[in-house]
């Protein structure tokens, strides 16, 4: 069948299906769902050229916020601007062309008090009209706030603007939670889906929530004619996860910006916010809060953190599983996501971004200082630990010397490990080469600074020595080389 044939039947087959539907009929269908949407959810009906918009508006809730505290912390938005908070459901779980935004949940401050707003898509015709009413809620000078919203609200909510030709409305920033909870809390949660965000650090607990993957077929029941009862159980959702927004924020503000709250937090809390500083170069107030953290381990957690650590210190705990390599098995009867998303923040661990920070600053004798500490165990730190120390004598001191004696005390911590059965060989090379070559740097310069030495002997002499010097191989330490092994 050519081109010209198909869009030619095409044509017919369109004119045939508008003549069937009498004129207004769509719009008509549109209000028909909309009162009855309007009616299950406790909401009003907004009507204008563009379609309609089912409009609900929960009570609002009380709760400060202090935008100074809060725009310290890093990836924050400045304190003028203004904060929307921004939530979506859909017809689907991806962001293609056929995925349609049709709740839209935003939640903004006025004062102290939280004011929320849920717009609902009536029927696919009436995008429009939503569209429109989102983009009247976004200031320009607004920053958008959203969990995972860059990887799927905001890109999906940008694909229907420009299905509908129109562009996205233009906003000052984008603050996603979601990278921060990682960043900051994942040591002590077993996901990040937002609603164990609710329940570890906030304390809420839904009870008769609708899950997730319940909400597309819901809507698609209620566009083929089913009931329209459903869908207050999604607004009900939609509501709890744009005030989780401002619940996540507001404990983050007074978790963190207030210096009342801050030394009562978890040390993993803090150490993972110092990382946030630490990229982006607020070093400071990065080891400020490895400072704070370290303060506050206490004794006891540093043991259960070793243990669960796997040192060796507690390698021959009942409860430790049996190294064989490869993935450990997950205990029988254990969810699948009963492992944290991270290993614990130790003590030893918060030293190493001490230690890192240091140097970054430029205070590499404490930087010696820490590393060395964290070396006088024999666990898989002690090796990083001497290694770190070889580095900064050799490249930062000018102690080449003592960069070989720290690479003796790692070697003497690979060989105590292997004995017990923990050998490495990777890390083993890695220290023999680095000290052949600091041997190396070491007669070079012995070398060099006798070949810049006066003359001691008669120069009668000094010939001799020289023809008998030209006869003779160089010793391989004066020319650049560590000697040999000699016979065992």
């Amino acid at each position: 069948m050519s081109g010209a044939t198909l869009e030619r039947r095409l044509a017919n087959f369109r004119r045939a299906v508008a003549a069937t539907i009498p004129a207004g009929a769509d719009r008509a269908r549109s209000r028909e769902l909309a009162q009855r949407m309007a009616a299950a959810v406790d909401g009003e009906v907004l009507l204008d050229d563009l379609g309609a918009v089912v409009r609900c508006e929960p009570l609002t809730v009380v709760l400060p916020l202090d935008r100074d505290r809060l725009a310290w912390l890093p990836g924050q938005p400045p304190a003028d601007a203004p904060l929307l908070c921004l939530d979506t459901e859909t017809t689907g779980l991806a962001t293609a062309a056929g995925t349609v935004a049709w709740l839209v949940g935003l939640g903004w401050w006025e004062g102290d008090r939280f004011r929320q707003a849920q717009l609902l898509l009536p029927d696919h015709s009436d995008e429009p009209a939503l569209l429109a009413r989102i983009a009247a809620h976004l200031p320009r000078d607004a920053w958008l706030v959203t969990y995972n919203g860059r990887g799927f609200d905001w890109p999906l909510l940008t694909t229907r603007y420009r299905m509908n030709f129109h562009d996205p409305p233009p906003h000052a920033g984008h603050l996603d939670l979601l990278p921060f909870v990682r960043r900051v809390f994942r040591h002590r949660m077993v996901d990040a889906r937002l609603r164990t965000v609710e329940t570890t650090l906030l304390g809420v607990v839904r009870h008769e929530d609708v899950e997730g993957w319940e909400i597309p077929s819901r809507y698609h029941e209620f566009l083929r004619g089913g009931p329209a009862e459903p869908l207050a159980d999604v607004v009900r959702h939609n509501r709890e996860d744009v005030r989780s927004l401002g619940r996540l924020l507001a404990d983050v503000d007074v978790r963190f910006g207030s210096p009342a709250g801050r030394p009562h937090g978890h040390p993993g809390d803090h150490a993972g916010l110092a990382r946030a500083f630490a990229r982006e170069r607020r070093l400071e107030e990065a080891l400020a809060l490895v400072e704070t953290a370290l303060a506050a381990i206490r004794p006891d957690r540093r043991l259960a953190d070793g243990a669960a650590n796997g040192d060796d210190e507690a390698w021959w705990a009942p409860r430790a599983p049996v190294d064989f390599g490869g993935r450990l098995p997950r205990p029988s009867g254990a969810p699948l996501a009963a492992a944290r998303l991270d290993s614990p923040w130790t003590e030893e661990r918060i030293l190493v971004e001490r230690a890192r920070l240091l140097r970054r600053l430029g205070r590499f004798a404490a930087a010696e200082a820490t590393w060395q500490a964290l070396g006088s165990g024999n666990g898989p730190y002690a090796v990083h630990a001497w290694v770190e120390v070889a580095k900064l004598r050799e490249h930062r001191l000018g102690d080449p010397r003592g960069a070989i004696a720290a690479v003796d005390r790692a070697l003497a911590v690979v060989e105590r490990r292997r004995r017990l059965g923990r050998p490495d060989p990777r890390a083993e090379a890695d220290l023999v080469h680095r000290r052949a070559r600091l041997l190396a740097r070491v007669g070079l310069r012995t070398a060099t600074a006798r070949r810049a030495a006066p003359p001691t002997t008669p120069p009668a002499q000094a010939a001799v020595v020289g023809r008998s010097a030209g006869s003779r191989p160089m010793p391989a330490a004066v020319r650049g080389r560590p000697p040999g092994p000699g016979p065992r």
